[in-house]
């Protein structure tokens, strides 16, 4: 593989680590198991099996890989999940999770504006949402993770 296209890739892999970052430093600061490491690990991961997926199998069908992205990411984020008696949390840390990966291959893919305006919007999601949420004092947030 030339030095010029692993360059590039490289980019792709900083690209995603940061807008990885911006999502998992909301789940940081909230004190989530899946944080900030987890979700730029995963963002990091899925970029680089797109590219993969696209430059070392030119022969097969990239949307395989794809697809074990998404349903491998699913698996991790079934493991931020819990029920403690009749609560569900970690439900929104699932999400992000998910929606890390999707990210992480969109700039795999090179659809680096698409991931940074997915980024946005999640960010929206994820910080300024959460003002308008109706939780009575008591009670704790769905998406907390002990």
């Amino acid at each position: 593989m030339e030095l010029r296209l692993q360059v590039e890739i490289f980019a792709l892999l900083l690209l995603a680590a940061f807008l990885s970052a911006v999502i998992g430093l909301d789940r940081e600061r909230n004190d989530h198991r899946a944080g900030l490491r987890t979700h730029m690990l995963v963002g990091i991961g899925a970029c680089l099996f797109t590219i993969l997926s696209r430059l070392a199998f030119p022969a097969g069908d990239p949307a395989r890989i794809a697809a074990q992205v998404v349903s491998g990411i699913g698996f991790l984020g079934a493991g931020a999940i819990l029920k403690q008696e009749d609560e569900i949390h970690g439900l929104t840390t699932a999400a992000s999770i998910w929606i890390t990966a999707a990210v992480g291959m969109a700039a795999g893919a090179g659809a680096w504006f698409l991931a940074l305006a997915t980024t946005v919007l999640i960010w929206i999601v994820l910080v300024v949402i959460r003002r308008f949420e109706d939780k009575k004092p008591d009670e704790p947030a769905d998406d907390q993770s002990p």
